[in-house]
């Protein structure tokens, strides 16, 4: 069995690391560090860390003016109050202007759990990936979030990181290479290709070893960069495999499988299906509850690629 980690502790173990030998990396809260787990940095750096209170579009502001006296600033909130409260500040202030600002938010998807709708964010790709300049990235892991996490450290510009508060099976490696814009395939199979983020590459994993039972070859992408997204990627598997079934812990509309669809539309076109949440809310339960209430389990990837193998074998 996987040891299991939210990834949220992966980005603030990671950051402290970072603030070891880069000096112009802060911190800004908005009271939720305990929870975004940037309170690691803060106990570590406290003359680095800057707390504005419940005040998101104050502190987006303040990190773009941090950010344009030549910081690597980093915030963090849960992601439904940042992305939704503080969206014009973002849009203005950081994206227009490209600061070098990294935003992350933790408490994303329904695996938020029993925190209940209105702390389940299922939109922020969407709000995010529309935005210039904005990279926005779902780590599948522990160690992906670390990597992550030192990317954005190391890359010029506004970016977004979605955390879990779940903790997730470690399905990666310490040696597999994290690239932004560049996926990993972390399943070669020929019948069909999965593409996933977050929660949903292991559910994907999972998901492949059942198809295999039934002798279907199922190839698993993990896709951790939403935006700018994989293309190469995405193409080549079009092409070889003939059939794309995405799976995101996010609205149907809007996030990770619309990306995919925009490519495979210009480019490639192929059978496709998107386990996704069929636009609506969430709802109170445990992650695993709402995984399966909102058909966002490995058995619902496996009936996505049945229906997307028959649709193939239509053509």
């Amino acid at each position: 069995m996987s040891q299991k980690i939210p990834t949220r502790d992966g980005f603030g173990h990671e950051l402290v690391e970072l603030g070891k030998t880069n000096n112009k990396i802060v911190m800004v809260s908005a009271d939720l560090e305990d929870a975004t787990r940037a309170e690691y940095f803060k106990n570590a750096y406290p003359q680095r860390f800057f707390s504005v209170g419940i005040a998101e579009q104050d502190m987006v502001g303040t990190a773009a003016g941090l950010s344009l006296l030549g910081f690597t600033v980093f915030i963090n909130s849960f992601a439904v109050f940042l992305t939704n409260r503080a969206y014009d500040m973002i849009r203005m202030d950081l994206c227009y202007n490209n600061c070098n600002v990294k935003i992350i938010c933790s408490h994303g998807g329904l695996t938020v759990g029993e925190d209940g709708a209105s702390a389940q964010c299922l939109e922020d790709f969407a709000i995010m990936r529309v935005l210039p300049n904005m990279k926005v990235v779902c780590p599948a892991d522990e160690l992906e979030a670390r990597k992550a996490t030192r990317a954005f450290a190391q890359t010029f510009g506004p970016m977004y990181m979605r955390t879990s508060r779940a903790a997730l099976p470690v399905i990666t490696k310490p040696e597999d290479v994290f690239e932004i814009g560049k996926a990993n395939v972390l399943r070669e199979g020929k019948d069909v290709s999965i593409i996933a983020c977050g929660v949903m590459v292991s559910e994907s994993l999972s998901a492949a070893n059942i198809l295999a039972k039934e002798n279907i070859d199922a190839r698993v992408i993990n896709m951790h960069t939403i935006k700018p997204i994989d293309a190469e990627i995405i193409i080549k598997s079009a092409q070889e495999t003939q059939a794309i079934v995405t799976a995101e812990e996010h609205q149907i509309n809007g996030g990770l499988g619309s990306a995919v669809a925009e490519v495979i539309v210009k480019k490639c076109p192929a059978p496709m299906e998107m386990v996704a949440v069929n636009d609506s809310f969430g709802e109170t339960g445990t992650p695993e509850q709402l995984l399966q209430k909102f058909h966002l389990k490995d058995v619902d990837i496996v009936d996505a690629v049945k229906k997307a193998i028959k649709r193939k074998n239509k053509i």
